[in-house]
């Protein structure tokens, strides 16, 4: 689990660092500019990424699935020869995909002008700006992306159900406990990553304009990746207990805040008055 910790972790650094510092600097500098060539590196970075990381995850359910299910198997089914292969072949099919979306895409004519209605370069976005009828070809591609996402899904809830149902059967209150403790956070950001990715391409068109698609797109593209390693890291009990005495600061500092501010607006009604 923790190898496959180790890998969740360096694809949510690649996916933060593909996007969010060019949008950082083109806010910081009022520039909009991006080269063809940076935006076509943006792409590929950006699907191989979030690829690979849906194929972790992926993984990472069935690692759950022998441990929970399988447990005298599991040395034998994972050990670390099975894991580092099933981490390359997770990294191996993001970059073919990746590759294969960003030489589509960019194969494609650009003749509705040159401006990504995004913070960064989106295959979607770069879709529309296409005339030409081979826009059919990458829109395959993106069906067959789709198609091995939707098999994925399938092959997560599967094994969840497998495993809730050999939980609901252990005999010990402690046992099945410690059981959806190791399960609840990868649950978490699968359905963080899911919902996000699903809210982002499969909105109604009623309620899409540039601010709502910005604000989706922000929402995952940025949100999954830097929450992920927060969500795991809620196990350790000196970083839960960090993080609810910074709530409770906060909300304490908040509220003294504003009892300040009423005082001095009374005070300030108060000479007035006078």
């Amino acid at each position: 689990m923790y190898f496959f910790l180790l890998n969740l972790s360096l694809l949510d650094l690649g996916c933060i660092s593909t996007t969010l510092p060019k949008a950082m600097a083109n806010a910081l500098w009022d520039n909009r500019v991006i080269s063809y060539q940076g935006c076509a590196a943006q792409v590929l970075f950006f699907v191989f990424f979030f690829g690979s990381e849906f194929s972790i995850l992926t993984i990472m359910a069935y690692d759950r699935y022998v441990a929970i299910c399988k447990p005298l198997h599991y040395g034998s089914l994972l050990g670390s020869r099975a894991c580092a292969q099933m981490a390359a072949a997770a990294w191996g099919s993001g970059f073919l995909h990746a590759v294969l979306h960003t030489a589509n895409t960019f194969s494609l004519p650009l003749c509705r002008g040159n401006a990504v209605e995004q913070f960064f370069c989106e295959i979607p976005h770069i879709l529309k700006l296409s005339c030409s009828d081979a826009y059919l070809r990458e829109a395959g591609a993106l069906v067959f992306s789709v198609s091995l996402v939707f098999n994925c899904f399938v092959f997560i809830v599967v094994s969840y159900v497998q495993i809730f149902r050999a939980v609901l059967r252990m005999p010990s209150e402690q046992g099945r406990h410690k059981a959806f403790s190791t399960c609840l956070p990868h649950l978490a950001v699968v359905s963080l990553f899911i919902s996000t990715a699903i809210f982002a391409y499969l909105k109604p068109p009623s309620i899409s304009s540039p601010s709502v698609d910005l604000m989706v797109a922000v929402l995952y593209s940025v949100l999954p990746p830097a929450v992920n390693p927060l969500i795991y890291s809620m196990r350790n009990q000196e970083l839960k207990h960090a993080v609810w005495k910074l709530f409770y600061n906060s909300f304490f500092s908040i509220n003294n805040v504003h009892k300040i501010l009423i005082g001095f607006l009374q005070t300030n009604t108060l000479s007035a008055n006078s």
